[in-house]
């Protein structure tokens, strides 16, 4: 019989880390925990210690962990059918596709697997669609992306990457990729216009690239000018979307519309890797059967899933809090005193802390944060990214920031010294938050 977690010696769960370090590919750089359960915004280790996590699986926990209705609706689909393939019809895609438009306000959707195979996806439908409907010679489509863009993982989409990191080593790359603008310059994007462009696929915001939001205005602009152009306007909101920046869809904030919308991850609500790419019939419209698909993509218990998971993310008034949680841990973080601290930005639940270059990294202030019970996660050296489950609490909050302040204000180097005033009075902090 298998012993309980709670049962093992240390040594035994000192033994997780060196069997992943033995066994798995070291693609990543995890912090030193191994988690075993979660429960709406906490996690617990093997230990049996508590953290909020602040990280949701980049965006994927957004109705929480576990959430009782998604799990229901998980095993319930399980124990009938799981998986027919798209050779034959199934009775949960079609309810899904039509939730899923009325929520969205979309005419079509083609259902993916993981927010990379979305991306994929959109710009193959680009593609064809350019050489169909505008008239792209063959082989000539070019697709626009920004500069500092994250949109996953893949060969074609590490070989539009400015990153190093993600880019390095792993050529040759899809050519139609060659014209890369400053995200936020509308007029730089027009600029690159050219007769073969089909596409500008670009984030709402920037989340890998440190949650940078774009000039108010700067997607009303894009929209202008991809339609003066007859250039398709993709949004990739696999990060941004289905509330974590406090509206259903971040494009809602300049009350635009993309003509191909990306969404994932949140999608499923954390349970199963579910991606759906939106549009109309007329730029959908240009597949035809045999052109594209995935065993995966649409199969029963992913739709079903994912069904759920927009249920309560609407139904129980997720979007909202995440505006109003959003506003209060933004005020908060501002009023932390801290000569780490550069620059706090964000939209929602999709936070970012940017520290000084001499602060000695993000990862350090993570680490220290994790030992208070809070899991978060750096980028580019220099930020905190904190995107928490959109179901939390007040109080949580509230929680949350007495250990970011803890935090960011007593293992800063000693050089800062000079820098730091005195430390706010917390009641009063607790009055000004919104």
């Amino acid at each position: 019989m298998n012993m309980m977690l709670k049962d093992l010696p240390p040594a035994a769960r000192d033994s997780y880390r060196a069997l992943e370090r033995q066994y798995g590919a070291r693609n990543y750089k995890p912090f030193d925990v191994v988690l075993t359960r979660g429960l709406g915004v906490w996690v617990w280790d093997i230990d049996g210690r508590r953290y909020l996590d602040c990280l949701s699986a980049y965006s994927a926990v957004n109705q929480g962990h576990c959430h009782p209705r998604i799990l229901a609706a998980l095993t319930e689909q399980a124990s009938r059918l799981a998986i027919t393939s798209r050779a034959f019809m199934n009775d949960q895609l079609p309810l899904f596709c039509k939730e899923l438009c009325a929520a969205t306000h979309s005419h079509k959707v083609l259902p993916m697997n993981s927010g990379a195979e979305a991306v994929e996806s959109a710009i193959k439908v680009a593609r064809k669609w350019g050489y169909e409907v505008k008239g792209v010679p063959k082989d000539r489509a070019e697709v626009i992306v920004c500069a500092n863009n994250f949109h996953g993982r893949t060969l074609t989409i590490v070989g539009f990457s400015t990153d190093p990191t993600a880019r390095d080593g792993f050529g040759p790359f899809t050519p139609g990729f060659s014209r890369v603008v400053p995200f936020g310059d509308a007029t730089a994007f027009e600029a690159a216009i050219t007769p073969d462009t089909v596409a500008f696929l670009v984030e709402p915001i920037q989340g890998e690239a440190g949650v940078f939001i774009p000039p108010a205005g700067y997607f009303k602009s894009v929209r202008e000018i991809c339609t003066r152009h007859n250039v398709i306007l993709i949004l990739d909101e696999i990060q941004t979307g289905l509330g974590r920046t406090g509206r259903l869809l971040a494009e809602e904030h300049e009350g635009i519309e993309a003509d191909l919308t990306l969404i994932g991850k949140a999608l499923s609500g954390s349970f199963y890797p579910v991606s759906a790419v939106l549009s109309n019939d007329e730029i959908l419209g240009v597949l035809k059967p045999g052109e594209h698909g995935s065993t995966f993509g649409g199969n029963p218990l992913a739709c079903a899933v994912a069904r759920a998971a927009l249920q309560v993310l609407i139904e129980e008034g997720m979007v909202e809090n995440a505006h109003a949680m959003g506003a209060r841990f933004l005020v908060g973080l501002g009023q932390i005193n801290s000569p780490a601290v550069k620059e706090v930005r964000g939209r929602g639940l999709m936070i970012a802390i940017e520290l000084y270059p001499e602060a000695g990294g993000a990862r350090r202030y993570c680490d220290a944060l994790r030992l208070r019970g809070v899991l978060c996660k750096d980028t580019h050296d220099h930020t905190i990214r904190i995107s928490p489950p959109l179901v939390i609490t007040r109080d949580e909050v509230d929680w949350a920031l007495d250990q970011f302040d803890a935090a960011l204000r007593h293992i800063g180097p000693p050089q800062f010294a000079s820098r730091t005033g005195p430390a706010k009075d917390h009641k009063q902090t607790q009055a000004v938050k919104t």
